[in-house]
């Protein structure tokens, strides 16, 4: 991940012509082992270390698969279960290049872990895969001392809608950063949960329904 203050993972804008590698691989990731139906943690990372600011660009049509299957062997090794991981595509706003950057990651569901060994495993992916950081999000009932940020869920949406959202809003995508959309058009978006009502007005504006959409609460860490 290029910037400590967006949703690991950008990407191709070509939706629904892109294909995918294998079911397990590129399909949501079932949850569990989670509160509500959230999984205990989720990891998001890549292994691009290029910027890349053109949605066309080849780089951006990869299915990760090694990569997926790399860091799920890291996640075991550490003593963590995972079972399968969630093909992203992101849209990010670079302050350094003021422009919208791209890049394709993978969020993994992580089990049988607690913060110190999420930690140690995201640092690992980080040092071996040469990122400036690594997302994690613990999920957490919304009354837990520890809850810092939400995780936003939502169908509808897709890389291009936010990508024109992040070009019109320069306070979403300064205090966003950006955020990412699943194949089939599922937006992810964590957000510190100070700019929660931020976050609501952003995704209102992409279409969603806030009704329909769904709202985890946790811990978040940009592991760096």
């Amino acid at each position: 991940m290029k910037r400590l203050r967006a949703l690991v993972a950008v990407g191709v804008l070509a939706l629904a012509s892109a294909g995918t590698g294998t079911a397990q691989a590129d399909a949501p990731s079932p949850t569990s082992s989670g509160t509500g139906g959230c999984p205990a943690a989720e990891v998001f990372a890549t292994d691009n270390t290029a910027v890349i600011t053109d949605p066309a660009d080849p780089r951006l049509r990869t299915h990760l698969l090694r990569f997926d299957r790399e860091v799920r062997e890291i996640i075991r090794s550490h003593g963590a279960r995972t079972e399968s991981s969630t093909l992203l595509d992101g849209v990010f706003w670079s302050e350094e290049e003021q422009q919208a950057t791209y890049e394709r990651s993978r969020e993994f569901d992580v089990a049988r872990v607690d913060a110190n060994g999420l930690h140690h495993i995201a640092d690992v992916i980080r040092k071996q895969y040469r990122q400036e950081s690594v997302l994690t999000f613990r999920c957490l009932p919304r009354t837990s001392p520890e809850t810092d940020a939400v995780e936003i869920q939502a169908d509808g949406v897709s890389a291009t809608r936010l990508r024109d959202a992040l070009l019109a809003d320069p306070v979403a995508r300064e205090r966003l950063g950006g955020g990412s959309v699943a194949l089939g058009g599922r937006l992810i978006l964590v957000a510190p949960l100070a700019d929660l009502p931020l976050a609501r007005e952003f995704t209102a504006r992409l279409g969603v329904d806030w009704k329909s959409a769904e709202i985890r609460y946790g811990d978040e860490e940009f592991v760096a």
